[in-house]
């Protein structure tokens, strides 16, 4: 999948992490795409350790999958990150 493709699925992936974490981030829709592209590298790094499968193409499932969970997984730690620094 080319890189047209991966900013595609992180924005979506990144809107639905937020959708599925709701919350007052700091950030637009450029930290959302962010989000979403490096929680799709890591869903694909997730699922080839736990799961032992990689992330297939722009149409698989699997690939949507990954993304979303890598969204969230980042989007969790973004929150910690950014909440001590706001804490602070």
């Amino acid at each position: 999948m080319g890189i047209l493709g991966w900013i595609v699925v992180g924005l979506i992936a990144g809107a639905l992490a937020k959708a599925i974490m709701p919350g007052n981030d700091p950030g637009g829709i450029l930290v959302t795409m962010l989000i979403g592209i490096v929680g799709g590298v890591i869903g694909g790094f997730v699922g080839r350790l736990i799961f032992n499968t990689d992330t297939g193409s722009f149409f698989n499932l699997r690939t949507w999958l990954l993304s979303i969970l890598g969204a969230v997984i980042v989007l969790a730690i973004y929150r910690v990150v950014v909440g001590k620094k706001t804490a602070a």
